[in-house]
């Protein structure tokens, strides 16, 4: 791997005072756009979802349709990711995106109180502009990481920056929640511009004068080739080949219980709303502990090539795969069932996977020329973003549709037991992701 020129302040300093990578206040620092990031998708995706349905009276399939139409348009992140490449900067794209996901969810704010045609009109272009805020500037950040961070660190800044993002959405969620009472339309302007403003400003912050002096210490004339030059000399790797359907399998299998997870409690256990939204609580605190462990234990043990994640990451997707069963005997059994313990498990192995296969991302993309390391995070967002679009509604159509063929709890049944099944396949997938010794021939004899 090249060497980066990086600020004494910003940058781990190894033997001799070689400079190895972003030392850890940097990464913070981008973990503070990762949650100003997280914060306004935050205000689309879950407070807009609920005040359109609730206080303006839509069908719940406006709000759905609108989020699945912000991950289609994520679809177009290689070539976001190719246009950071080539501009030598990474910068410009966060910022610029982080400010067009804020316009985004300000025009959804906006359109709320329109008659419906303009109404819906503004909600379309709010939420591709969301779609197109995040993947720019998610996927030229993750790309930022993955050339600066050293392979030691990955794992651990991987969940520095995602723990960041999940207390980005807490933070947002809770100070929203407690200026909308009592809701107004004018309320949730001022609160919703105050967010967005507060996200692009600490982005803005956060990344002054981050990428001075990172340059390669080669300059590679690759990154002038056009986009489908570079997706095919990317998927020429079998590497690169295997991770992106790794992402569609794990992540699709990750996003399938985002919407049935609350009404499975209140069907099958006849939870409250109040009992069923506290199991979301103790879910993510077992997501965040998961994150810590495998950040911590990926960098302290592995973590210095995907190869060697692959342990954490299998852990991962086997362990999900396990509470997946666990909730799929639930179902049969009903109350009595520990339904709590076992959506913490769940939480806490998702966490341990999502972290670790982060972390891989980021080595493979590190690994592969500098030139195209964000079309190679554009490669697995668009993947991953398929993935979740068509889990969390693949998810609900089809409880909805076993509900229909047989008993409430052998529909859920159904449903986890086949979630279960796409972990154990990412699971063997995963087993099969190349270190980096091994993708480094593979890339010396294909050249």
């Amino acid at each position: 791997m090249a060497c980066w020129q990086l600020p004494a302040a910003s940058a781990g300093i190894g033997e001799g005072g070689v400079v190895t990578g972003f030392g850890w206040f940097s990464i913070a620092r981008l973990g503070l756009v990762q949650a100003s990031i997280g914060a306004i998708v935050m205000l689309a995706t879950s407070l807009l979802n609920r005040v359109m349905v609730v206080e303006y009276g839509m069908a719940a399939a406006v709000p759905a349709g609108l989020v699945a139409l912000h991950y289609a348009v994520q679809l177009a992140r290689p070539v976001w990711g190719h246009g950071s490449d080539r501009g030598h900067a990474r910068t410009p794209w966060i910022i610029g995106g982080v400010a067009v996901l804020g316009a985004g969810a300000m025009l959804a704010v906006f359109a709320l109180p329109l008659a419906p045609l303009p109404a819906n009109a503004l909600l379309l272009l709010g939420f591709v502009l969301i779609g197109a805020g995040v993947g720019a500037a998610g996927t030229s950040l993750l790309a930022l990481l993955a050339a600066g961070v050293a392979p030691q660190r990955r794992a651990a800044a991987a969940a520095v920056t995602w723990i960041m993002m999940v207390m980005g959405i807490v933070v947002s969620a809770g100070t929203a929640g407690a200026l909308l009472e009592p809701f107004s339309w004018a309320q949730l302007v001022r609160v919703s511009g105050g967010i967005a403003l507060a996200a692009l400003l600490i982005t803005v912050l956060a990344t002054f004068r981050l990428e001075r002096g990172i340059q390669p210490a080669t300059p590679e004339p690759t990154s002038e080739t056009s986009l489908g030059e570079a997706l095919r000399a990317v998927f020429a790797e079998t590497a690169a080949r295997r991770f992106t359907v790794f992402v569609f399998l794990s992540m699709l299998a990750y996003s399938m219980q985002d919407l049935i997870l609350e009404p499975f409690a209140g069907i099958v256990f006849g939870m409250t709303p109040a009992q069923s939204t506290s199991l979301s609580a103790v879910q993510h605190s077992g997501v965040l502990l998961g994150m810590i462990v495998a950040g911590i234990g990926g960098s302290a043990f592995a973590g210095r090539a995907a190869g060697e994640l692959r342990g954490w990451i299998a852990a991962g997707c086997v362990g999900s795969a396990l509470a997946l069963a666990g909730l799929a005997v639930g179902a049969g059994i009903g109350p009595g069932w520990p339904l709590a313990a076992n959506i913490g498990v769940l939480g806490f192995t998702n966490g341990v996977f999502a972290v670790s296969a982060i972390g891989a991302m980021m080595s493979l993309a590190g690994e592969g020329r500098k030139s195209d390391t964000g079309l190679r995070m554009g490669i697995w967002g668009a993947a991953q973003g398929i993935a979740f679009g068509l889990g969390g509604l693949s998810g609900a159509i089809g409880v909805d549709l076993a509900r229909h063929a047989e008993s409430d709890g052998r529909a859920f049944q159904t449903i986890f037991t086949f979630e279960a099944m796409l972990f154990m396949a990412a699971a063997v997938m995963a087993a099969r992701i190349a270190g980096q010794g091994a993708a480094v021939k593979l890339r010396e004899a294909e050249a």
